[in-house]
């Protein structure tokens, strides 16, 4: 049972009277044996400790058993020191028992002596050894050799490691199903082998039921787990070819068809790794055959993968041959010692061939014979030619040859595909000619070379067509002059020396494009400059001089052969205080008085030039001209087409009455409106008549800009002046339209694209216009001044 010994360890008090009057100790100690797990009855006395004393004391105990876990178990009588066991003890949950034990004086309650005691608890063997699984479950394949490690099963005793109580031993203890041919053993260490063979058609599952047995003196303690071994289906069993079904027939030239299909027979587990299984063709070293397995049915389905022609062969002869994807293994038994492993017969094979004999069919395979196209000697086929060659010219022949006939050529040549119907094609003899100008710059040109598509046809039922390409590389010619990308540009005023950006492109490739160099041409100096002029961009640079309008300038642009272009540049200046692009601009609402002053006087300068256009006599002397300033309404000037004058033609003042006198148009005045109105005509009529057209537009815009004249009055002064005006020109027409020379009508230009139409920006002169304003009219005004200019300014400005 329990063997109880105590350990003291003598503990004295410090105290400065105990030193002073230490004595001699005199202690009894017994020691007990006893075992774990006692019946009882409790509590039994262990021993006695004693101590002798001239004085009484008593005794306590403290820790591990007491008012420690395990709780409960030994208690002392405090006046005798006999110590007892209150109930049985467990050595799995404590091996070693700690406490204090207290001798303390009864009359001051000190402390006299101190022990620290340790109980050594003795195991027996109360625990069987447990397996840390009740159910193992395994599975092999089987073709697994004989003592092979199949798995391990682990168990654990609690009782004192070393001794008896806690060493045991594995045992099998039952195996179901029985079989002659296997046997099962495990090791000391819980591993699992056998000795024979693995069968699956015996036994596909055996149980086996494994004992723990420890080796205890009184009493020998055990315990049982369960091992489940699964034996998966191995390959001992040749798949074995049973038929075929399918014609056996494929057409020449026909790939991904199916002639026939194979059967086989494998005995082993449907759908399993040994049941599956593959084909081998042999006699297709030129790959014209695939064979595939039928995953479902284990078929073979052969496929022609190349066509096959007939020409070269009516039939084709295969051998295929199966076998299983897991390598086949056979197993037998010999004998059966006493002693070590088995004798057994084992056949394996891991790879194709050895000793094992694969089963395997011949199948013949018939190609049908079928009208094939022709055939070209060269399917894809190059030429050089440089563009615009004359019609006629031989481009390249072609040649193809048909298998089928039996004569020398039983075909004729057509063209497939002419994208841009530049060429023909001889039925007879393949030769290729131009029957257009050849272009490179073609969209159907693409990097140089212009295709062809040819076709061979032949006569047969149906009629098949041999299919070639023509590549032809055009050889590029300077025939192509650089244009301009657009044919107007915006120009801000604030970007006084900000470049414009003005594009050109050739079609012509290199060296017979771009980069190409930029010229401005007319009377440009100190007006407009090209920075920089060479490059496939030019920056177009406006002088500040050059005011808000319309302008058109010459460009010359000349690519790196000397060819060139000319072109109209219609440039817009304007203040862009909107957007950046002058033409986008919307047209701004004016409101208020001004407005009504800016569409008066817009009228004004119309009814100013329908007049001059009236004016013109064949006698009558002209003295001098002004214009309207061109950037007075900033709008568009479009070309017109106006008939050409004759030699004798001449302009009479509008702003002369017949007899020469003055007009006079305010003969009084009524109030201060009246006078301030008859100044401002006063003077404007005196600029008109003496031909000083800024005096009168400075006259003019003062009337409109006095906020002191009332409307009502400004706008009777402009009809009257209009009425005057009108009826002066009347007056001074004294030739019938019949008197009028006849001559030829003249074309200038066309008119210009009225969905481009330039906004209106207010004009504002701190002195006036310009007196320059005529000179920046631009080239495509040249006509209309020509008509309407006295001859001695015509032949200034051709001297310029």
């Amino acid at each position: 049972m329990l063997l109880l010994t105590l350990l003291i360890v003598f503990v004295t008090s410090s105290t400065c009277s105990e030193t002073q009057s230490r004595q001699k100790r005199a202690w009894i100690i017994d020691s007990y044996e006893i075992e774990e797990g006692h019946l009882g009855p409790f509590p039994y006395k262990l021993g006695q400790v004693g101590i002798d004393r001239k004085y009484q004391v008593y005794f306590d105990l403290y820790g591990q058993g007491i008012d420690e876990e395990p709780e409960g178990v030994f208690t002392i009588n405090k006046n005798t020191g006999e110590l007892f066991v209150q109930r049985p003890v467990d050595y799995e949950e404590q091996k070693v028992l700690k406490f204090s034990f207290e001798a303390k004086k009864t009359h001051d309650l000190t402390i006299d002596t101190r022990l620290g005691i340790e109980i050594l608890i003795r195991d027996i063997n109360d625990n069987p050894p447990l397996f840390e699984r009740p159910l193992y479950e395994v599975t092999v394949d089987e073709d697994l050799s004989q003592g092979s490690h199949i798995h391990t099963v682990v168990a654990y005793d609690r009782d004192q490691k070393g001794t008896p109580n806690s060493t045991f031993h594995y045992a099998i203890k039952s195996v179901s199903p029985e079989s002659p041919n296997i046997e099962f053993f495990i090791k000391n260490t819980g591993a699992l082998s056998f000795k024979g063979c693995l069968d699956h058609e015996v036994a596909s599952k055996h149980t086996l039921l494994i004992e723990a047995i420890d080796h205890g003196e009184v009493v020998q303690l055990s315990s049982s787990t369960t091992v489940i071994i699964n034996v998966e289906d191995g390959n001992n069993h040749l798949p074995v070819v049973t038929g075929q079904t399918g014609s056996g027939k494929v057409k020449e030239n026909e790939s991904g068809v199916s002639p026939l299909r194979l059967h086989v027979t494998d005995h082993d587990v449907f759908q399993s790794k040994a049941w599956r299984v593959e084909y081998t063709i042999l006699g297709n070293e030129k790959g014209y055959f695939n064979i595939e397995t039928d995953r479902k049915t284990n078929d073979g389905i052969l496929t022609v993968v190349k066509s096959l022609d007939f020409e070269e062969g009516a039939t084709k002869e295969l051998k295929i041959s199966v076998k299983n994807k897991a390598p086949y293994f056979s197993c037998e038994v010999k004998s059966r010692p006493t002693i070590g492993l088995w004798n057994v017969d084992v056949t394996k094979n891991q790879s194709s061939g050895g000793n094992i004999h694969y089963n395997a069919t011949t199948v013949i395979i018939e190609v049908v014979d079928v009208n094939e196209p022709p055939e070209f000697t060269v399917t894809v086929k190059e030429a050089r030619l440089p563009e615009n060659t004359q019609i006629g010219t031989w481009v390249e022949k072609v040649t193809a040859v048909d298998q089928d006939s039996s004569a020398a050529r039983d075909f004729i040549y057509k063209v497939g595909d002419d994208p841009a119907g530049w060429m023909e094609i001889d039925a007879d003899t393949g030769d290729i000619t131009t029957i257009k100008m050849l272009d490179r710059e073609s969209p159907h040109v693409v990097n140089g070379f212009y295709t062809l598509i040819l076709h061979a046809m032949d006569k047969g039922q149906p009629p098949m067509t041999g299919t070639a390409t023509l590549q032809i590389h055009l050889i590029d010619i300077n025939d192509n002059v650089p244009k301009l990308d657009v044919n107007y540009v915006d120009v801000c005023l604030s970007d006084s020396h900000t470049p414009t950006n003005i594009s050109a492109t050739d079609p012509d490739g290199d060296p017979l494009g771009g980069p190409f160099k930029f010229e401005l041409l007319g009377d440009i100096k100190g007006k407009w400059k090209l920075d920089p002029s060479y490059g496939f961009t030019a920056g177009l640079v406006r002088d500040s001089s050059v005011y808000a309008g319309l302008y058109t300038l010459k460009v010359k642009v000349s690519d790196q052969q000397g060819e060139y272009g000319i072109y109209s540049l219609n440039t817009t200046v304007c203040s862009c205080s909107v957007v950046r692009n002058c033409r986008s601009r919307n047209i701004g609402t004016f409101t208020g008085e001004g407005a009504i002053g800016i569409i008066l006087a817009s009228l004004v300068l119309l009814l100013l030039v329908l007049l001059a256009a009236v004016s013109f006599s064949c006698k009558e002397e002209f003295d001098n001209w002004e214009t309207i300033p061109d950037d007075f309404l900033l709008g568009q000037i479009n070309h017109s087409n106006v008939e050409k004058p004759g030699t004798d033609c001449k302009v009479s003042n509008i702003f002369t009455a017949p007899d020469g006198q003055k007009p006079n148009y305010l003969s009084k005045t009524q109030d201060q409106d009246d006078r301030r109105s008859h100044i401002i005509w006063k003077g404007m009529d005196e600029a008109l008549i003496n031909n000083h057209t800024e005096v009168f537009w400075r006259e003019y815009r003062s009337m409109y800009e006095n906020r002191d004249l009332k409307y009502h009055k400004r706008h009777q002064l402009l009809d009257k002046s209009l009425r005057s005006l009108i009826q002066l020109k009347l007056c001074s027409l004294q030739e019938t339209v019949d008197d009028l020379p006849d001559y030829e009508p003249y074309i200038y230009a066309e008119e210009g694209d009225l969905d481009i139409v330039s906004d209106l920006d207010r004009i504002c002169f701190s002195d006036g216009p310009p007196s320059n304003l005529c000179e920046n009219l631009g080239p495509e005004f040249e006509p209309l001044a020509s008509i309407c200019m006295p001859p001695q300014l015509q032949n200034q400005e051709h001297k310029l």
